[in-house]
């Protein structure tokens, strides 16, 4: 398996640090706000990489955490009257149904800056101890000069970070680069430390978390593009102090959603929010339009776009539906081996086991669900192909099966009850009326059916 890892900018062949098991952290949410569907991308797509390496049997160790501490936070706090811990509950709350609508499976933990803060001002101290930050005035900051490789993420040059960073000098600083591990403030929430009331910088947070959750190395470090400067760089800056090792292995950036070829931000308000999005639409077509494109390319997103995967999401759904429904009738939905393989049985097999393999090696390289999905097409095709052939049911349920694995590996959530003998006796009948040409009858035994969900 191969993923492009952006800490050396190139395709590498991907080795977990320890046999069958993965240890991923994905940067999540600051909750002062519902999330948009720029917010849900990576949320999304860490959720397929999940998935990809659970069914081919790893343990996956996955942690995404919570930053329940900013200024943002404690802004809206003060804007409403309420505590900040009020405010990230609230939107937490809403995060995590967001989550479930969209059928993302939970973490292993997510850790909140709040619950962390004795550990991460402890590491923070450390760091002034070694010489590798300072403090003026009851402010901490770091030394980005004492950090190896610095910009080696990002691809910036120190020489032009240093040109952006004198335009507006801290004259606190020692040099312009060094960054807050550490804000004096007595606004909003705070806690003591050896330097005075005050709160964390954000860069700090998930160094200390990653620490506590996994003890060590890690092997993927995730989220989106926007955190691979300054915040992923940073996090690296103070691990190569403190543990002399770059946090992962191999570290992975999802690439921007824009609305009407914007960026779609929150500062800006031109956001659409998951928890609107999904009353007017199927999570499931939202995951068709998310996993169309390489996780890296960006998307500019429009209802127009959003249509037309709904459109292809009724063709997967429709011959999934007509496949379930025939086996269903035919009692074939339980059975796994066919009384006789021939060799024309042989080679249709084969044909499915052909786009399962296209599947699987466009996810081997470099999770390319946009041609995983090229992949899911074609199985609609043979499908079809296959029902009007009337094929082996073997063959049709061997079909089902693999949509159905398709369907985990890519987060779809689609599942069909079985028909009950009276919803059979009515199928059943509504195919006689259509033999017959009775095409009232035909007409209102399908209302029927599509009033119950069976077509």
């Amino acid at each position: 398996m191969k993923i492009y890892n952006t800490y050396t900018r190139k395709k590498e062949d991907f080795k977990p640090i320890e046999e069958n098991k993965i240890k991923m952290y994905v940067c999540g949410p600051t909750v002062y706000d519902y999330i948009h569907i720029g917010n849900a991308r990576p949320v999304l797509f860490f959720d397929v990489v999940r998935r990809y390496f659970e069914f081919n049997d790893y343990k996956v160790d996955y942690v995404s955490n919570i930053t329940d501490v900013d200024d943002k936070i404690i802004n809206k706090a003060q804007a409403e009257g309420v505590s900040e811990t009020e405010i990230a509950d609230k939107y937490l709350a809403q995060y995590l149904v967001d989550c479930e609508a969209l059928n993302v499976q939970s973490v292993r933990a997510m850790p909140r800056v709040t619950e962390n803060m004795a550990e991460i001002v402890a590491f923070i101290d450390a760091l002034v101890q070694d010489g590798f930050a300072y403090v003026v005035e009851g402010d901490v900051y770091f030394r980005v000069k004492k950090a190896a490789d610095y910009g080696k993420l990002s691809g910036k040059k120190v020489e032009d970070l240093m040109t952006g960073a004198r335009v507006e000098a801290n004259t606190k600083k020692e040099d312009p680069l060094d960054f807050t591990l550490w804000k004096k403030t007595n606004v909003g929430i705070t806690w003591d430390s050896p330097w005075g009331l005050g709160r964390p910088g954000w860069h700090t947070e998930c160094v200390v978390m990653i620490n506590e959750a996994f003890g060590g190395k890690i092997d993927i470090h995730g989220g989106g593009s926007d955190l691979q400067f300054p915040h992923h760089e940073n996090e690296i800056a103070q691990s190569m102090c403190s543990t002399e090792h770059s946090i992962a292995n191999t570290w992975m950036h999802v690439g921007r959603i824009g609305l009407d070829d914007e960026k779609m931000s929150k500062s800006l308000g031109n956001v659409v929010w998951v928890k609107d999005l999904l009353i007017e639409y199927d999570a499931n077509v939202f995951r068709l339009f998310m996993l169309s494109t390489h996780y890296r390319q960006p998307i500019n997103f429009s209802y127009e776009v959003l249509e037309s995967a709904q459109k292809e999401w009724e063709k997967v759904t429709q011959i999934y539906d007509a496949l379930f429904v025939h086996l269903d009738l035919n009692g074939m939905l339980d059975y796994t081996v066919p009384m006789i393989v021939n060799k024309e049985m042989i080679e249709l097999l084969g044909m499915i086991m052909e786009i399962k393999k296209e599947f699987t090696l466009a996810m081997e390289d470099d999770f390319n669900t946009a041609n995983a999905m090229t992949a899911v097409y074609a199985m609609v095709k043979l499908g079809n192909k296959f029902l009007r052939a009337k094929e082996d049911d073997f063959l049709l349920l061997t079909i089902l099966n693999a949509f159905e694995e398709i369907f985990y590996v890519l987060g779809f959530k689609y599942e069909k009850a079985k028909m009950s003998s009276e919803d059979k006796e009515l199928y059943k009948a509504w195919e006689q009326a259509r033999v017959d040409k009775n095409f009232k009858l035909a007409d209102e035994l399908r209302s029927r059916l599509q009033e119950r969900e069976l077509i």
